[in-house]
């Protein structure tokens, strides 16, 4: 089953493999979004799906397989924990993106953004680093 909405097209899905890794963080202060962002890098392999998403201070990203195929949540890509912030949204360049490098731009809570690269995982450029935020 298909839904479109101003956002984009969704289908429905009886499976749901990539819910969290296996040991998920604690977090005295409730529950925290998990957001999800997908890029498509054009390998030669065929599997040029890649999804990254968060989970706490915790930053993943993995080969995308489809629901159908389980990955292997123990072996990311990258993973990336932050200590003093957490990230609240993502989203890749997909203009960009190749099988050796993919820009991905993270949010903080804080309000710094960070520009990694997480196959080649290095990280780029911080935004925002005094926190100056404004609150319009």
């Amino acid at each position: 089953m298909a839904f479109t909405t101003r956002e984009g097209i969704y289908n429905s899905s009886l499976t749901f493999r990539y819910s969290r890794p296996n040991r998920v963080p604690f977090n005295s202060q409730g529950s925290n979004p998990v957001k999800v962002s997908f890029v498509n890098v054009n390998d030669q392999s065929g599997n040029g799906d890649r999804i990254c998403f968060n989970v706490g201070r915790e930053l993943y990203f993995y080969i995308y397989k489809g629901v159908r195929k389980a990955a292997d949540l123990s072996k990311p890509i990258d993973k990336r924990i932050y200590k003093g912030t957490q990230p609240t949204c993502h989203d890749f360049n997909h203009l960009t993106a190749t099988a050796e490098s993919v820009s991905l731009l993270v949010g903080f809570s804080a309000g710094q953004v960070q520009l990694i690269d997480p196959i080649k995982k290095e990280t780029s450029k911080l935004f925002n680093e005094e926190v100056s935020l404004s609150f319009a």
